[in-house]
């Protein structure tokens, strides 16, 4: 289910400069954020900061966040990124992603102990600067049930390079208006 980091190139270097990517998420609005638009599958506050949404570049929050975008921009494949930010309480239920063409790299920067992950049969959590690559087609869960946010820099990138994917309609959109 999860995946070793070191099998894929550029994501050392974020995990290398996860501090940086901490600082530019401290200095920016968290008004900013946007709600998760699948609804149905969470309960509480799941937002998301997009620097790219399906393989589009959203500009105004790579140029708030330029090292962060720098090196996102840096790993090969890559197609969606950004900041996913769970409020206390929040739980992202049983789900499935929507394509096997990608894998799903989470970056944390904050969080506790009271925060997981599980996919498949296996569970683990974030603290900051830990890092781990998992296949989101395998069902997975969410949650925070510590005191503070949790967010982690989440990017999806391709298996293979020369893959075409076809994204999902609905989340087309989301950041479209930044």
């Amino acid at each position: 289910m999860f995946e070793q980091i070191d099998d894929f190139s550029g994501l050392k270097a974020v995990c290398k400069y996860w501090q940086t990517v901490r600082a530019e998420l401290d200095a920016i609005d968290q008004n900013a954020f946007l709600d998760w638009p699948e609804k149905s599958i969470y309960t509480g506050d799941w937002s998301v900061f997009p620097f790219y949404r399906f393989g589009e570049k959203v500009a105004s929050t790579c140029a708030t966040c330029p090292r962060t975008a720098a090196l996102i921009e840096g790993i090969p494949g890559m197609v969606t990124a950004g900041f996913s930010r769970m409020s206390p309480g929040t739980h992202i239920q049983p789900h499935s992603g929507y394509t096997d063409q990608v894998l799903r790299f989470h970056l944390g920067l904050s969080g506790g102990a009271e925060c997981g992950l599980r996919v498949g049969d296996e569970t683990r959590g974030w603290h900051p600067g830990s890092a781990f690559v998992f296949d989101d087609t395998q069902e997975h869960e969410a949650w925070n049930r510590g005191a503070d946010d949790r967010v982690v820099l989440l990017l999806d990138f391709k298996r293979s390079a020369n893959t075409h994917i076809a994204f999902p309609d609905h989340l087309r959109g989301v950041g479209e208006n930044l």
